[in-house]
């Protein structure tokens, strides 16, 4: 027990950089502050450090009204966040969180910026959701066994899975480090012990929306009945099981059976289909145009909002400080 509450004050004293006010820095900001860790968010200007701390005390807000969180215990989070516009006030930071725009030049000027202003980093983590770290790390210079990704799922401060990739050069200590201070923050994090573009999580993903939009096309089933089969058919039930636990469950003989029977009509499609194409070029891109695959209303966002967020509430475990 001793042992166990050292390493958590060792925990504790790290000092957080986040580069970053979107979604996924302010997600962060309360995520960290929620867990009892110092953070600074660098922000590029006034407004968007505005909309940044409007972002961060909206998560508190949702927090506050589910009972989660108390006006006392925000306030105390609220205290161990700084803002800032200045990377020199990041230089005191043990790891800071790249969470810039998704642009390779975008990352490296960051990278830049952190190495010229930062000297006692141990680790420098990016969020991004495809970019593998060995072209990450040729924008650094000096520190490129400090750097790895870590990408997590939105929100962050609320869906417990973060995928971590190593490059050949990322050392056991910074990697080490980052492992340790995500699951101290309740995360359940992955290791993907070969990178390779969009990582575990969004490999898996995007084959799935491969052979989902091919149906589409193929004629074989409208987008609303598709939604209809994944809600009510096996993803509820992997959410308590794994996937290659129902595979041994199954039997791998009858999954053999229908591999050789299924796989060879499965898409393989290797560019966007033309109904994203389309829908991109007529400006029809989802809920931020109204429209996309399906029509979006105020209260229909609203509702998606809601839905979304439902399944992750279970996992709310933060380690709030008083």
């Amino acid at each position: 027990m001793q042992a166990a509450k050292e390493w958590m004050n060792i925990m504790k004293n790290q000092k957080i950089g986040i580069v970053g006010t979107g979604m996924i820095g302010s997600s962060y900001a309360a995520l960290f502050t929620g867990n009892g860790y110092q953070a600074t968010v660098l922000s590029i200007n006034d407004e968007q450090t505005s909309n940044g701390k409007k972002s961060y005390g909206s998560i508190y807000d949702v927090l506050k009204d589910r009972g989660l969180v108390t006006e006392k215990q925000a306030e105390a989070c609220r205290s161990l966040l700084t803002y800032t516009l200045d990377y020199k006030d990041l230089a005191d930071s043990d790891i800071i969180f790249e969470c810039a725009f998704e642009n390779k030049e975008v990352k490296w000027s960051v990278y830049k910026e952190i190495e010229r202003n930062c000297r006692k980093f141990k680790a420098l983590v990016s969020t991004s959701s495809a970019m593998v770290p060995e072209d990450l790390m040729q924008g650094l210079a000096e520190n490129k066994d400090k750097l790895m990704v870590a990408h997590p799922f939105n929100p962050p401060h609320l869906v417990p899975f973060v995928e971590m990739v190593r490059s050949s050069k990322t050392s056991d200590e910074a990697a080490g480090l980052v492992y340790d201070m995500l699951e101290d923050c309740g995360r359940k994090v992955c290791i993907m012990k070969k990178s390779a573009p969009g990582f575990i999580a969004n490999r898996l993903q995007h084959a799935l929306l491969r052979e989902a939009m091919y149906m589409v096309e193929q004629g074989m089933a409208s987008p609303r009945d598709i939604d209809k089969a994944l809600m009510y058919s096996f993803m509820p039930r992997y959410t308590s099981v794994g996937l290659f636990e129902h595979q041994d469950a199954a039997g791998l003989d009858m999954v053999q059976s229908i591999q050789n029977t299924l796989l060879p009509s499965l898409c393989d499609y290797k560019k966007s289909f033309d109904m994203v194409d389309e829908h991109v070029a007529e400006k029809k891109r989802g809920q931020k145009d109204g429209e996309g695959i399906y029509v979006w209303s105020e209260e229909d966002k609203a509702r998606f909002k809601r839905d979304a967020a439902e399944p992750y509430w279970k996992y709310f475990d933060w380690k709030l400080p008083e």
